[in-house]
């Protein structure tokens, strides 16, 4: 089976020796850290409001962040799992402390996503099928990695999120080409709150793991995942969903502004961060190399404060309590 044959390769590449700790990392202080908040929202998805062509007007790129999104709700799956796994090995309690929020934080996107994802299928968007095959996938091969591995992987995810949440505040505009309220406010909360975490998970990888080699292929995986496996997954719908489309012009033209607002080198989502994508396999990388304080004041009070893109959406936020250790 294809999934045995990953695992087998993927545990002949990661011999014992490799997934050995080797901490040499120079740590920050963790007491300075400010919390983070776990956001409690209600959005309400109904697949007949759902713009499928959100994205700058374009319906390739939009099935592409639709098709992430179903695959993030596994990769938020696999960061819960192995945070909760590795939180009790923390004594320091702050970091202790900001896992907690990073697994709340991950729990509520995994929610919100699958009511997106449930939304769409009214729009034959082939949720179903997506679903069972990164069910497969996570359940069978990623679930069942090597801790060590699993941790490495949990760190490259999140430094994915992150890149992507960083272009996409730098890039506000590009929610704002369609009236789709609710689709908005589930990307812009995302994009916040993947930027607020952001180093939580390279943190704990470091603490606890710290080898570099291990680190780089965490790293490779995450990128395989998000910038290989999904993007295929993502050119496969419009022949599962409307397949007579693809005899058009017009699908055509679409698709190939889409390539370009996603990959291009200059402008794309993926393809114009490629520099800092790849700046994680510097040996002395952190995650706040990459300064994102601004715009998280800038987000926070846009969307949170009255008439804000999330106010009519907000519930509650709780901020765990750091535990003082015994």
């Amino acid at each position: 089976m294809i999934t045995t044959a990953i695992r087998k390769t993927v545990s002949r590449t990661f011999k014992p020796s490799a997934l050995k700790p080797r901490n040499q990392a120079q740590l920050p202080d963790f007491a300075i850290k400010s919390s983070i908040p776990i956001r409690h929202l209600a959005i309400g998805f109904k697949g007949k409001e759902i713009d499928l062509s959100f994205y700058m007007n374009n319906q390739f790129a939009t099935l592409f962040f639709a098709t992430l999104s179903v695959f993030l709700t596994y990769g938020e799956d696999l960061v819960i799992e192995t945070a909760r796994h590795h939180r009790e090995f923390i004594k320091d309690p702050v970091l202790k402390q900001r896992v907690t929020s990073l697994i709340g934080q991950e729990a509520i996107h995994s929610k919100l996503h699958n009511e997106f994802n449930d939304a769409i299928t009214e729009l034959q968007y082939p949720v179903r099928l997506y679903r069972f095959l990164g069910e497969q996938f996570f359940k069978h091969v990623f679930l069942r990695f090597p801790q060590p591995l699993k941790l490495s992987m949990m760190a490259g995810i999140e430094h994915f999120t992150a890149v992507l949440a960083e272009y996409m505040m730098k890039h506000e505009q590009n929610f704002y080409h369609s009236d789709d309220a609710k689709t908005r406010a589930l990307w812009m909360w995302h994009m916040l709150e993947e930027s607020e975490h952001k180093d939580i998970a390279y943190d704990v990888y470091q603490l606890l793991n710290g080898n570099y080699k291990l680190r780089a292929g965490g790293f490779l995986l995450a990128y395989i995942t998000i910038l290989v496996l999904v993007p295929f997954a993502a050119f496969m719908v419009p022949v599962l969903r409307k397949p007579q489309e693809m005899l058009t012009g017009k699908f055509w033209k679409d698709m190939r502004r889409g390539i370009n607002l996603l990959f291009s080198p200059t402008e794309g989502v993926f393809g114009s961060t490629q520099g800092q994508i790849f700046d994680y396999l510097r040996p002395d990388f952190h995650p706040n190399d990459h300064d994102t304080t601004e715009y998280l004041d800038y987000y926070k009070n846009k969307l949170l404060t009255e008439g804000g893109a999330l106010h009519s959406f907000f519930i509650k936020e709780f901020t765990p309590k750091v535990q003082q250790a015994a």
